[in-house]
């Protein structure tokens, strides 16, 4: 379960307010990459390049959803979840996905060679690390990239992490994963937003090709969500999600029955012009199935899912 943003009616305690008191006061720790299998062969090449295709997921730590289900406690038990996980992401055929509440490295592990994904993970400030996977190289990671010094102890208690993405032909496409604060009220992520923004001033006025994916535990009708627009940040569901942009559609929380928006791929400079879908998959094991009680979700989240025509 992920915190409930606090434009909810009656906003609850999240899940990181019984955990908060372990996150502060951590060190940042710089990102390692771990080599995992060479991606397949690009598909189309000489052809042009086909949609990059990208995925936000807050992964509930690859343990099901909800914790009570006797058949999720099974698979988990089992060993089963990294190819759940793995085969029901595959369908999509994603080129980047970042993990948010990312599971241990071994189970990473295992989800990234059965995808042919490289990966790099992002370690937490608190018990809730990020990870990044792409079937492209990942090169220069870098875990909450701060500027002028280390990371506030407060802030980035989930994980925040950049890195550059190689894609086909060697265009750079920097990627930034983040899960930030779920506190019901604003204030934390409304100093996470402007630390982050500073760190990505320079590839924003330059005009780089940039992501932005994760849970940002905020909904599109609030201050935070303003911050990411007006610094150049393209919301890719308002931009693409369909004729139901604004009208409830779009929502990512919770598996069974969504009620909030606040999973997101964003992206700037020249690669948001060429967004051509963006929209949560409510579907398959990615959901529950509400006629039978005995269902479970992969997560409480439902991945985002982006497509970009980079021929475009």
């Amino acid at each position: 379960m992920t915190a409930l943003p606090s434009s909810s009616p009656a906003a609850p305690s999240r899940r990181g307010f019984l955990r908060q008191a372990g996150a502060a006061g951590l060190a940042a720790v710089a990102a390692t990459r771990v080599p995992a299998f060479a991606g397949p062969a690009f598909a189309g090449a000489g052809e042009g390049p086909r949609p990059l295709r990208v995925i936000a997921y807050n992964v509930y730590d690859c343990t099901g959803w909800p914790k009570d289900r006797a058949l999720g406690k099974k698979a988990t038990a089992l060993g089963q979840m990294p190819a759940r996980f793995a085969h029901e992401l595959a369908l999509y055929e994603p080129d980047i996905v970042n993990f948010s509440e990312s599971p241990p490295e071994a189970v990473v592990r295992q989800i990234a060679e059965r995808l042919g994904m490289n990966f790099v993970t992002f370690p937490s400030g608190g018990k809730w690390p990020g990870t990044l996977l792409s079937k492209y190289e990942i090169v220069d990671p870098q875990n909450a990239p701060v500027v002028g010094g280390e990371r506030p102890a407060e802030l980035f208690t989930r994980h925040w992490g950049r890195a550059t993405v190689k894609l086909p032909g060697g265009e750079p496409l920097i990627v930034h994963s983040a899960h930030l604060n779920p506190f019901p009220t604003p204030e934390v992520r409304l100093r996470e937003i402007p630390a982050m923004l500073a760190a990505m001033r320079s590839d924003l006025d330059a005009g780089r090709s940039m992501l932005l994916i994760g849970d940002l535990n905020h909904t599109p009708d609030v201050a935070e969500h303003r911050l990411w627009t007006d610094a150049g940040w393209v919301d890719t569901f308002a931009k693409v999600g369909g004729q139901d942009v604004g009208k409830g559609a779009g929502l990512t929380i919770k598996a069974d029955e969504p009620s909030w928006r606040i999973d997101y791929v964003m992206a700037a400079g020249p690669i948001a012009s060429q967004a051509v879908e963006s929209r949560p998959l409510f579907e398959g094991a990615f959901r529950t199935n509400p006629a039978d009680p005995q269902s479970f979700a992969l997560s409480d989240h439902l991945p985002q899912l982006a497509v970009f025509d980079l021929a475009k």
